[in-house]
Formats: structure tokens, C-alpha cells, sequence
């Protein structure tokens, strides 16, 4: 009997109609060895997605760390251990990814100008403080802003 998840001619669209049995269904001929069933297209697509994920979750990550290393400096008053715990766990969540896909290294510097941008609106709007608070530029170095061991100072 066929697999049903494989992709046949006569019937198209599992890959979209069922993207679980389809994803089982070419991990099964993969391990063995069917490479002539396999959906090579989508199988293709998928695999290149991995990737872009874990580029979207190391950029998401900078930039929660950046909103609160911006209200960490900005707002000193108000400075929780809630904070601070999110601080750490962002950076353990990007250092995380990069151990897994040592190629995403410098990702996060290439985005930091980027996801800046983003953290700066949120922090306003997070802080009640007017945006112009925050500057126009990122003030962290990328080095900064994943070392555990950095907190900014406040400017108040």
C-alpha cells in the first residue's frame, strides 16, 4: 500500500490539506531512503524555513532585550527583578540558537540597528515616556547588549 503522505500526481495537495502526515510521511521515506518519494519542492521550502525561523526568534529576542535594557536605563525608578530576569533570559535564549547555528553568529549585529528602531516605540509606549527619551540610535554596542554581566547606567 502507498504512503499516504507522500505526494502522488493523482493526488495533490497533502503538503497543504495535511501538513503533519505530510511531514511524517516524508520523514518515513527519507529514513528510507525513498528519495524518489519524496516532495522535494516543499521538503526544500520547509528546510529553508528552518533557518528563517531561527533568524525571526534571535531578531524577536533583541528586541524584547533591548526594550527592557532601554527601561532598565531610562526608567531606574521603576527597575524590577522582572526586568532583569527578562534581560537574562533573552540573552540566554540568543546565545541558545547561536550554539545550535554557530553561522547566525553575527545575526544579531546585523539586526541590532533594525530591531532598535522597534524597541524605542515599544519602550514609550511601555514607559509612558515620551519617545524622544530614547535615542534615535541604538546607545548598546551589540557586545553590550549580550553580556550578562552589562546593565546600563541611567542618564537621570
Amino acid at each position: 500500500m502507498a504512503d499516504p503522505a507522500l505526494k502522488r500526481p493523482d493526488e495533490p495537495g497533502l503538503y497543504e490539506r495535511d501538513f503533519y502526515e505530510w511531514s511524517q510521511g516524508m520523514a518515513r521515506a527519507l529514513r528510507e531512503g525513498r528519495l524518489g518519494d519524496l516532495d522535494i519542492e516543499n521538503v526544500a521550502e520547509e528546510i529553508e524555513s528552518l533557518g528563517r525561523s531561527d533568524k525571526r526568534e534571535i531578531g524577536n529576542r533583541l528586541g524584547v532585550l533591548l526594550v527592557h535594557l532601554l527601561k532598565w536605563r531610562f526608567q531606574a525608578e521603576a527597575r524590577s527583578s522582572g526586568w532583569w530576569g527578562t534581560i537574562l533570559t533573552q540573552r540566554d535564549g540568543i546565545r541558545a540558537l547561536i550554539e545550535e547555528s554557530p553561522s547566525l553568529r553575527r545575526h544579531p549585529a546585523g539586526v541590532l540597528a533594525k530591531e532598535y528602531q522597534q524597541a524605542r516605540k515599544v519602550a514609550a509606549i511601555e514607559t509612558g515616556l515620551p519617545i524622544e527619551t530614547f535615542p534615535e540610535l541604538c546607545p548598546f554596542r551589540i557586545e553590550q547588549v549580550l553580556d550578562d554581566d552589562f546593565l546600563p547606567q541611567s542618564d537621570r
